[in-house]
C-alpha cells in the first residue's frame, strides 16, 4: 500500500481554540485499513506538510463558515470575517518559516497508537495519531502577539475533506487535504449536533400598518408566538425614560444605628426602618437589549431572537421616545447596528452590570468595527449596539397617524407592511361573524364591505375604513349593543362628524337625520338602551338585508332567471 484516502467527518475536524482539550487538539482517527501504509514506520511517523495546500483549505473552511458544531462547552463557534481569514494566514506564514526564512513544505513527527491499553484494562483496537499540535506565535490582524495551536485538524471540514496520505521520497509521508463543494456524509458522526440556523423571514424592524381591526396584532402575535416577547403601548406621555429606563423610588428595608455608630437591636435582632432610595428600573427596550445580548453571546451562531414589541407606536411622539436611540436603527446587512451611540453615566453603570461577565469576544468584524475593542464597550455597557437578533415589531392604525406625525428620517429606517381589510377567517375558512339586531342577523362582513365603500366615497381614504376585527365577536354573534357602541360611535365621531351628515343612508323616511342620540332610548325603567328600530332602519338605507331575507331574495332573482 503506497496510498492512503481518508474521508474526514466531523469526530476528526472542526476548528477549535487554544483553550480546548488537548485529545480534541491531537487525536486524528483513522481507519484500522490504513495502518497498513504505516506498520513500518516505527512509533513516530513523519508528516511533510505542504503550505500551499493548507492556505487552500483554510480559505475553503472560511468559505463554508459558520460551522458545524458538537456538544462540547468549550467549542469555539466560529462565524467567517475577514479577521478569522487574516488570522489563519497568519498562523500558516509563521508555521511555515524556519530560522526566520519561509518554506513551502515542514515536516511534523506524529505518534502512532495502535492496540493502546486503556485504563480499564482492555485494548484499544483503533489506529490514530496523536501529538499534532505545535505552538505559534503570531501577530494577529490587530497588530497584537498572539500564541495559537497549529493543529491539522483545523483545516479539516467534516463531510467536506477527505486526507490523502503517501509515502514519500524519503523517510516521511505527504499529506494533502481534498475538499468538495458537495458534503458526503459517511454516517460515522452520531452524536454530533448539526448546526441549524433558520433565518426569520422578519425585518429587524417593521411597522405594521393599516385601518383600525385588520388584525395588525394578531399577525405580530403570531410571529412572535413561543418566542422571547417584551410588550410596551406608547401613548401621548410615553417619553425616553418610559421606554429605556430611569431612577425611581424604592422602598428597602435600612439598619438603624445609634449615636455612637452602633446597630441599634432588639430580642438581639437588628431593628430596621422602610426608608425611600432611588434605584434604576430599566423598561422595555432595556430589558429586551440585554436579553438580546445574553441570548447571542449564548449561541452566536444561532441566538434565539428577542422580539420588542411595540403596540400603536405613533400614539407616541417617536423621536422623544426613542432620543439617540434612533442612531441604532440603522442595521447593516448582518443585523448589527451601523451607528454606535455612548450610554449616559447612570445607563452605563447599569448596563455594565446586567451583561457583567458576557463574552462576547468573538464578535464578527464585518459585521462590528474593530470588533474586539466594541465587545468590550458593549459589555462595559460604554456603547450601545443592537445585536442581529433583536428584532422591534411595531402596530400603527392608520386612523391615528395625525397623534404624532412620524418624520421621514424616523420611517426610513423600519420596514413597512400594509395589514389590507379582508374577511376573516380560520383554517381557511370564512369566520362567518353576524350581526344580531332585534332577532335578526345580519352578515357582518357584507355589511364592513358596504360601510367601507361608502366611508372611502366620503373621506377618499383607506385610513377611516373598518377592519374585520374592529369589534370582537362573541359565539360569532356581534350584538346590538357592542356594534352601537363601538362601530356606530366610530363613524359618527371619528368619519361623519368630519364630513357631514347629509348622505341618504343617514336619514329616515321622513328625511330627517340619524343622529347618534337617536341609537339609543330608555326602557320603562329609565334604563339607556339600544334603539333597535334606529339600527334596523341605518341597515335598511344600506341595502343590507338580514340574512334568511337575503338569502330568500337571491333565491327568488335565480328563479326568476
Amino acid at each position: 500500500m503506497e496510498k492512503i484516502i481518508k474521508h474526514i467527518n466531523d469526530t476528526n475536524a472542526s476548528y477549535r481554540s487554544i483553550n480546548a482539550g488537548d485529545a480534541k487538539n491531537t487525536d486524528l482517527f483513522l481507519d484500522r485499513s490504513c495502518f497498513e501504509l504505516f506498520k513500518d514506520a516505527g512509533e513516530k511517523v513523519k508528516i511533510r506538510l505542504h503550505k500551499d495546500n493548507l492556505t487552500q483549505s483554510i480559505l475553503f473552511i472560511a468559505s463554508i463558515l459558520p460551522r458545524k458544531y458538537d456538544n462540547s462547552s468549550i467549542h469555539k463557534h466560529i462565524s467567517f470575517s475577514r479577521r478569522f481569514v487574516y488570522n489563519q494566514l497568519a498562523i500558516l506564514d509563521k508555521f511555515f518559516t524556519v530560522d526566520g526564512n519561509p518554506v513551502d513544505t515542514k515536516i511534523q513527527e506524529w505518534n502512532l497508537r495502535i492496540n493502546v491499553p486503556m485504563k480499564n484494562g482492555e485494548i484499544d483496537e483503533r489506529f490514530y495519531f496523536n501529538g499534532l499540535i505545535e505552538n505559534i506565535e503570531y501577530i494577529d490582524a490587530d497588530s497584537n502577539a498572539q500564541i495559537e495551536r497549529f493543529t491539522i485538524r483545523n483545516y479539516l471540514a467534516g463531510g467536506y475533506s477527505d486526507i490523502e496520505i503517501c509515502r514519500g521520497d524519503g523517510d516521511y509521508f505527504d499529506l494533502k487535504i481534498r475538499n468538495t463543494n458537495s458534503p458526503y456524509d459517511d454516517g460515522k458522526d452520531k452524536g454530533i449536533e448539526q448546526l441549524e440556523n433558520p433565518k426569520l423571514c422578519v425585518p429587524h424592524q417593521v411597522i405594521y400598518y393599516g385601518a383600525p381591526g385588520t388584525g395588525k396584532s394578531y399577525v405580530v402575535k403570531q410571529l412572535t408566538k413561543g418566542k422571547n416577547v417584551i410588550r410596551t403601548t406608547f401613548h401621548p406621555d410615553s417619553d425616553y425614560s418610559t421606554f429605556v429606563g430611569t431612577y425611581k423610588p424604592t422602598v428597602v428595608d435600612t439598619i438603624i444605628y445609634d449615636g455612637s455608630g452602633h446597630r441599634i437591636k432588639e430580642d438581639k435582632e437588628d431593628v430596621k426602618e422602610k426608608r425611600i432610595v432611588y434605584e434604576f428600573v430599566g423598561q422595555a427596550f432595556f430589558q429586551a437589549y440585554i436579553d438580546a445580548w445574553k441570548q447571542y453571546a449564548e449561541n452566536m451562531l444561532n441566538p434565539e431572537p428577542q422580539f420588542l414589541v411595540i403596540e400603536e407606536i405613533n400614539r407616541g411622539n417617536c423621536a422623544q421616545i426613542f432620543g439617540d436611540l434612533f442612531q441604532l436603527l440603522d442595521r447593516n446587512e448582518y443585523g448589527f447596528s451601523d451607528y454606535p451611540i455612548s450610554a449616559d453615566i447612570d445607563l452605563k453603570k447599569q448596563l455594565s452590570k446586567s451583561l457583567a461577565g458576557l463574552d462576547l469576544s468573538n464578535l464578527p468584524e464585518e459585521g462590528v468595527y474593530n470588533a474586539e475593542e466594541t465587545a468590550k464597550k458593549i459589555v462595559s455597557g460604554e456603547t450601545l449596539i443592537l445585536p442581529p437578533n433583536l428584532y422591534i415589531l411595531a402596530t400603527m392604525n392608520t386612523s391615528d397617524q395625525s397623534l404624532f406625525p412620524i418624520d421621514s428620517a424616523f420611517k426610513r429606517r423600519w420596514d413597512w407592511k400594509y395589514i389590507p381589510i379582508s374577511e376573516g377567517k380560520e383554517n381557511t375558512m370564512p369566520l362567518g361573524w353576524v350581526i344580531e339586531i332585534n332577532g335578526k342577523k345580519y352578515d357582518w362582513w357584507k355589511f364592513l364591505q358596504t360601510i367601507n365603500n361608502e366611508v372611502g366615497e366620503l373621506t377618499k381614504s383607506e385610513d377611516k375604513k373598518l377592519g374585520y376585527f374592529f369589534c370582537k365577536a362573541k359565539d360569532k354573534k356581534i350584538d346590538a349593543e357592542t356594534f352601537t357602541s363601538k362601530v356606530i360611535f366610530y363613524l359618527w365621531n371619528d368619519v361623519f362628524k368630519d364630513n357631514g351628515f347629509d348622505q341618504d343612508y343617514l336619514q329616515d323616511q321622513n328625511n330627517e337625520t340619524l343622529t347618534f342620540q337617536r341609537f339609543y332610548t330608555t326602557d320603562k325603567y329609565g334604563n339607556t338602551i339600544v334603539n333597535v328600530n334606529t339600527l334596523e332602519i341605518f341597515m335598511q338605507n344600506l341595502g343590507i338585508d338580514p340574512i334568511e331575507e337575503d338569502t330568500n331574495r337571491i333565491k327568488e332573482e335565480t328563479v326568476n332567471v
